[in-house]
């Protein structure tokens, strides 16, 4: 008597789903079984799709006719067992060494002749061109949903994927929670730990109720998907969605994932009040802290080098006491103050600017216009070189993205700048007035205001051989290297003329860039 295993199969994810279909499979079998009187020995199903090869169970059930278990199989339709080449060539060729000496299906007749065996590859050749031409079909509409600007995938956290428009939605119960995480997190106060604990407050978690992974943290972080664009495939495309955050903000959360990105171990209460804020000149490893306590009693807190750079073998062995580490940043504060003279001669000078900038406006507007053409060129070109076969994919996602990125920053600039206007000289006034208040911060001793206020308008503060340094963004950079000898704000706008019309500042917007505001 012939044995015979029966083989039930459900592709869908859906656990729901994936239960009644074998259920109903397993029915119908067992009443055809029963019917025609076949000898079932066991029973075998599992939840996976049949396009590639490796499924478990599958090849358990192969295992099991190969040792001379059952030479039968009693399966609903041959596209149950098969909808690929391989899987398929095997039940074949257990028919062809006599392995397997009967196939029965409900829907379909077999019959181990060369007609069946025929017929049986032509009833997988069937499953798998219908797998085939379905992927296809899938692909084509992932790519004109790509064209439209929307993502096929699952929605980020802060937006759901909407069923009947079958668009992504900002979510209204958790868009603003992680604008404001993105937000905070921009400002580089926060580490990835940090700025998990503040979303678990928010109410931001994951599926168990529990704070999000930092792993799914830091793709919040990277993902582009909040400043308007999507990563499909490694490639950057612009997307239809609604954005989060601009351009601007996402740049700025990536030099803050950079500097503060990864986990720190929590320190006990020792009240190193720079701890944290420098990196070593040398190696860029940590600044740690040491406190030495004399026999008199008094106590001395040195900051120096961790050395735990496996790489860079460090060489830096100073140590900056903190009274000098203090006295140091009170410095680097007053190198990048403005004085009171020096304010009122700007603000008059701001004065003029408002009455001559109509004119520069117009012609910031018009080169960022041009720059976002020659962009869409470049763009064009690239994959022109794609398609004739100049770039490695790998090579061309990487250059695409970069002037996806770069085509982006030009676009939020030139749309905030036609919202807004003339809205840089009131940047230029708030920089005057926030250089003029650091004065005062370098007169006291409000080390965690001295602090941020270096953070803000600095960046990679170091340690080297004992001296603290910050590379200044412009325009404070100006302010930090001029000379003392010669310090009067008319010397310093005759001297430095050329920053106002070339624009090269972080801190003030590119319309600097025209030409008209340097008289």
């Amino acid at each position: 008597m012939i044995k015979y295993f029966i083989y039930c199969r459900k592709s869908s994810e859906d656990e729901e789903r994936q239960v009644l279909s074998i259920e109903a499979q397993l029915t119908e079998l067992r009443e055809f079984a029963k019917l025609n009187g076949l000898f079932v020995v066991r029973e075998y199903y599992e939840s996976k799709t049949a396009k590639e090869p490796g499924r478990e169970v599958f090849n358990e059930m192969l295992g099991e006719i190969e040792k001379g278990s059952a030479t039968g199989i009693l399966a609903w339709n041959p596209d149950r067992l098969a909808r690929n080449s391989i899987d398929g060539g095997k039940i074949i060729y257990f028919v062809d060494t006599l392995k397997i000496v009967a196939l029965k299906f409900p829907t379909f007749w077999f019959e181990a002749t060369p007609q069946g065996k025929f017929m049986l590859s032509v009833a997988f050749g069937q499953a798998k061109y219908y797998t085939d031409n379905l992927r296809e079909n899938i692909l084509r509409g992932i790519r004109q949903k790509i064209r439209r600007g929307e993502l096929s995938a699952k929605a980020p956290i802060g937006y759901f994927n909407e069923p009947r428009l079958r668009t992504i939605e900002p979510d209204k119960k958790t868009f603003r929670k992680v604008k404001e995480s993105l937000e905070a997190f921009a400002e580089g106060e926060y580490t990835l730990t940090a700025i998990q604990r503040k979303m678990f407050s928010l109410g931001l978690v994951g599926k168990q109720g529990k704070a999000l992974h930092l792993a799914s943290v830091r793709s919040i972080l990277e993902n582009p998907f909040y400043y308007g664009h999507f990563l499909y495939r490694g490639e950057v495309h612009p997307g239809s969605h609604k954005p989060m955050i601009t351009k601007k903000l996402f740049d700025k959360i990536q030099i803050a994932l950079v500097a503060n990105g990864k986990p720190r171990k929590k320190r006990g209460a020792k009240n190193f009040q720079f701890l944290g804020f420098a990196t070593c000149g040398v190696c860029g490893y940590a600044i740690t802290a040491e406190r030495h306590i004399k026999k008199s009693g008094l106590q001395f807190i040195y900051y120096r080098c961790t050395h735990k750079s496996k790489t860079i073998k460090c060489t830096e062995n100073h140590f900056l006491r903190e009274t000098e580490f203090a006295k140091q940043t009170q410095e680097l504060c007053q190198k990048v103050s403005l004085p009171d003279e020096w304010r009122d001669e700007f603000l008059a000078k701001l004065g003029e600017w408002e009455k001559e900038s109509h004119l520069s406006s117009d012609l910031f507007a018009q080169n960022l216009r041009i720059s976002i053409s020659d962009l869409k060129a470049k763009l064009d070109r690239l994959m022109d070189g794609y398609l004739d076969g100049g770039f490695e994919l790998s090579e061309f996602q990487q250059k695409k993205n970069a002037l996806m990125s770069e085509k982006k920053t030009l676009e939020e600039k030139l749309s905030d700048f036609e919202r807004k206007g003339n809205h840089w000289l009131e940047l230029v006034r708030n920089w005057i007035l926030l250089a003029n208040q650091a004065q005062n911060l370098a007169s006291g001793e409000k080390f965690e205001e001295m602090k941020t206020f270096l953070k803000t308008i600095g960046s990679n503060p170091r340690i080297t051989s004992g001296t603290l340094s910050v590379e200044f963004k412009k325009p404070f950079s100006y302010l930090a290297e001029f000379q003392p000898t010669a310090r009067s704000a008319d010397a310093f706008l005759r001297t430095n003329s050329f920053w106002w019309t070339r624009g090269e500042s972080n801190s003030l917007p590119p319309e600097c860039k025209t030409g008209a505001l340097a008289r």
